[in-house]
């Protein structure tokens, strides 16, 4: 049949750009792949190599602790392991950010487990927990989520949260909307690579007018790419070397191992279309800048990648200067996945406040999660503050 108007050609020309335009988004988590040049050739070889070496890319996300389910208040179930010493008078809790799972903490994971009791867990509609209706990604939900978790498999004793990019937003919602935690259970936090506010003001690495038109209409664009999930997706294994390349690019900022790099790009890809487009308006709103205070209460460390094109060191440095009690670390050459990027100074930051930690007055209570639905983990929201071992 003939195409005079060319109709079936320009339809396969948008079925291709849905798919290329996904696939940056799904590793930028923004959409900001307007004027970065690839060399595909040169991409290919490098990806190839990492592809040979995948045997090693099996000691990534194979740590692995006793499973759980966790269910919200929604019903969503989320995926937990607990980790580390069961025995340990002070739990950790990693809170992974967008377009992640658990397992982007391999490395700190593995440098914690022998001293504290870990919990990790899948946000919402991430990895292996469940999809959550897209009214219900929020931040505040995930600080919602946040607290389930904490009621579920850290009943009693003294908690240091943890949370990289997304997982940094989610600790502010939590005290933002739980604020009798901080002080009480909660005698610790660290922030990774995030924001408490004005994301949508960041030019992710292109000019400004660039930056701002992505703001602009990257919402109404993913939207349309969400409900076109299947064909996008489609895009998205079509062109694994340029997605590898946006990896590279917006991930890290120095010589990274290329199997930690396809590492990454595994757990990007592996996050559907529809949720990064359902997630995505919950960053051009943020705005936990309130909360900050009630994080000041225990001591913190802000950790932020000197060349981080997603939340620039700038947004460490603010959150840095509204915690009077936290330490400021910036890691000149990281991007945006500084614990994958540089484990070893997040791992001595990490050590260096649980032992600040350690040092912390402590005050107990004989509050027991049975009594917790009277308050927050009991009528006074106090389950006992324990010394860090």
């Amino acid at each position: 049949m003939s195409d005079p108007m060319g109709m079936g050609e320009a339809a396969g020309r948008r079925a291709g750009f849905a798919g290329v335009f996904g696939a940056a988004v799904g590793v930028l988590a923004v959409g900001a792949a307007a004027g970065v040049a690839i060399e595909r050739m040169t991409v290919g070889r490098v990806r190839r190599r990492a592809e040979v070496e995948m045997d090693a890319i099996a000691e990534y996300g194979t740590l692995r602790g006793e499973a759980h389910i966790v269910t919200a208040a929604d019903g969503i179930e989320l995926f937990a392991e607990i980790d580390g010493d069961p025995h340990a008078p002070l739990t950790v809790v990693l809170c992974h950010g967008y377009t992640l799972n658990m397992d982007c903490w391999h490395f700190q994971r593995a440098a914690l487990r022998d001293g504290y009791r870990l919990v990790l867990f899948d946000q919402r509609s991430h990895g292996r927990s469940g999809r959550g209706a897209p009214e219900t990604s929020t931040i505040d939900q995930l600080g919602d989520d946040l607290y389930e978790v904490l009621d579920e498999l850290a009943p009693n004793g003294p908690i240091v949260l943890v949370g990289h990019s997304m997982g940094g937003m989610t600790i502010m919602a939590l005290a933002d909307r739980h604020p009798e935690l901080f002080g009480k259970r909660v005698v610790g936090v660290g922030l990774l690579n995030t924001s408490a506010g004005k994301w949508a003001t960041v030019t992710l690495g292109i000019p400004a007018a660039g930056a701002r038109l992505v703001h602009r209409v990257a919402p109404g664009v993913l939207r349309t790419l969400g409900r076109r999930a299947s064909l996008v997706e489609a895009g998205r294994r079509a062109a694994r070397d340029l997605v590898y390349a946006f990896t590279e690019r917006y991930a890290f900022a120095s010589d990274v191992d290329p199997v930690i790099v396809r590492f990454t790009d595994r757990m990007i890809s592996a996050t559907p279309i529809d949720v990064i487009a359902e997630f995505f308006p919950a960053f051009e709103t943020h705005d936990k800048l309130a909360a900050l205070p009630v994080i000041d209460r225990v001591p913190s460390v802000v950790i932020g990648g000197g060349e981080d094109l997603m939340t620039p060191a700038s947004h460490s440095e603010a959150i840095h200067e509204a915690l009077a009690g936290s330490e400021l670390v910036i890691v000149p050459s990281s991007g945006h996945l500084t614990p994958l990027e540089h484990p070893e100074v997040v791992n001595a930051a990490l050590r260096g406040l649980l032992a600040r930690v350690a040092g912390a007055p402590v005050r107990r209570s004989g509050i027991t999660r049975g009594q917790r639905r009277n308050g927050a983990f009991g009528p006074d929201g106090d389950a006992g503050r324990g010394a860090a071992g």
